[in-house]
């Protein structure tokens, strides 16, 4: 029996997998952040070692005998070459850990360092074919076909993209809002939804807020929901908002599969993200105008975590 490890580094989460050649998820573990470009490479090491030893522990309930042969790391930023090497340093690290109970048999070959958009590929798919149309707190569209030609759309920050993103739906909002209550934008709902969300005697207190409490782009992202709920209650302002990042979201979406897939290529397009759990509805719109646009597309919601998508890339090149 061969074992693998598959890591999903997250900017606020490390989740790691450890399964065996049969596709079997034997022990998972959970620790912090490791995107080791906001935290450094100490902290980040410290995460995977937690993440690692969790999964290693309770996969020892089904097996005492754990050679890790291949290993999957997943993410965000990581593909210029720089980057590889540091996160190479990483796995070496890991294999000099007297904390971990682990044989270690990995070749050099056998170590996968890939962005966190692929791993969400193939773990929301299940196999390395598709596209993967991420919209949380940012945005971007993965695709990969069947001949390994890749094509990503967006990624590029808060600050110079992430159409239809959470933090551009908050945004948005909060500039309707602030507009309405200029009197210089129609009138909305997002007024008082702000306020009443955010605990404001006035909506003039965003400013103190979004720009004297530090917030970041995560924190801002977090109100989307705020624009949603109004969308859902039938707020034509919040409900055009939505709308906009559903069109951006399918524009996006739309150039990667013109760009990798022919229109009769049956293939599938998973989505992941907070966007899409909203009640507005947006992912019934996104799918259905995908699906017709491209009837041999279909849209479906992930059928496992991002981190057994990294072990099943190692799998796949442990596989050769």
């Amino acid at each position: 029996m061969s074992y693998v490890l598959g890591i999903d580094g997250g900017g606020s989460k490390t989740v790691c997998i450890l399964m065996d050649d049969t596709t079997k998820v034997l022990g998972r573990g959970e620790a912090g952040a490791s995107n080791y470009q906001s935290i450094g490479t100490e902290a980040t090491l410290k995460s995977m070692k937690s993440a690692i030893y969790t999964a290693v522990v309770e996969a020892q309930k089904l097996t005492d005998n754990i050679k890790i042969e291949a290993i999957c790391i997943g993410l965000a930023g990581v593909g210029r070459p720089e980057d590889i090497e540091v996160v190479k340093g990483i796995v070496q690290e890991l294999q000099n850990s007297s904390l971990l109970p682990i044989t270690w048999e990995l070749s050099a070959s056998n170590i996968v360092i890939c962005h966190d958009a692929l791993i969400a590929l193939v773990g929301g798919v299940g196999y390395p074919v598709g596209i993967v149309v991420a919209a949380g707190t940012g945005s971007i569209v993965f695709g990969r076909n069947h001949h390994g030609e890749t094509k990503r759309v967006g990624g590029w920050g808060y600050l110079l993209g992430d159409e239809g993103s959470a933090y551009k739906i908050s945004v948005a909002g909060m500039q309707a809002a602030l507009k309405a209550y200029d009197g210089r934008g129609m009138s909305t709902s997002l007024v008082e939804a702000f306020k009443q969300s955010l605990e404001l005697a006035t909506i003039e207190d965003l400013i103190e807020v979004i720009y004297r409490r530090g917030w970041g782009a995560k924190e801002i992202a977090a109100l989307a929901p705020i624009v949603d709920w109004s969308a859902a209650c039938q707020d034509e302002v919040a409900q055009r908002i939505i709308d906009d990042a559903a069109k951006e979201l399918i524009k996006a979406t739309s150039t990667v599969i013109e760009a990798i897939f022919s229109h009769s290529e049956r293939f599938e397009v998973v989505t992941t993200g907070s966007v899409w759990q909203g009640k507005s509805r947006i992912r019934d719109r996104f799918a259905a105008s995908v699906m017709t646009m491209y009837p041999s597309a279909k849209v479906i919601f992930s059928r496992y975590e991002p981190a057994n998508g990294a072990g099943l890339l190692a799998l796949q090149r442990l596989a050769g």
